[in-house]
């Protein structure tokens, strides 16, 4: 009859099998390896790996008081704003806005070379004769019509509420 064989598996030793491996490591990434070591001291030092440690601890409390600031009303306009305002953004032509943009550096970029003396009524007048004045202002006046109307539509849908 057949005889059983015997397996005899040696004991394992996890510590020593790391420092068999980290000696057969190949000499280029020592380097890395002394660098690693170093970002990990360091990070030791400064104490980040305790306020990981910390932090995970009390992530409950964490999850808690984010969930809870998040939950106000203000917190739930701030995010209703912040996906309303990227939407406008959206919506805007980039070449419009980077003139927008240029506009406003150079009107107000040199605060020290803003009039604060009020142009007299003749200059005004001249600068009304301005063809890129008045299409400025056709701008403005369109905005401000739209936001009139945006304003009549939200006060009339209140009323009826």
């Amino acid at each position: 009859m057949a005889q059983p064989i015997a397996l005899k598996i040696p004991p394992r030793d996890p510590k020593q099998e790391l420092l068999t491996r980290l000696e057969q490591a190949p000499a280029e990434y020592a380097a890395a390896l002394l660098d690693s070591y170093e970002l990990l001291q360091q990070l030791h030092e400064h104490g980040v790996f305790t306020t990981v440690r910390g932090a995970l601890e009390a992530s409950d409390k964490l999850v808690e008081a984010a969930s809870a600031g998040a939950n106000s009303p203000e917190a739930i306009r701030i995010m209703r704003n912040g996906i309303i305002l990227a939407k406008m953004l959206g919506s805007i032509d980039p070449e419009v806005l980077h003139g927008t943009c240029e506009a406003i550096s150079q009107t107000f970029g040199n605060a020290k070379s803003v009039a604060y003396e009020p142009p007299s009524l003749f200059a005004l007048f001249t600068a009304l004769a301005s063809r890129d004045l008045r299409r400025g202002m056709a701008l403005i006046s369109t905005l401000l019509k739209n936001l009139a109307y945006q304003l009549k539509i939200r006060t009339q849908s209140n009323r009826n509420h």
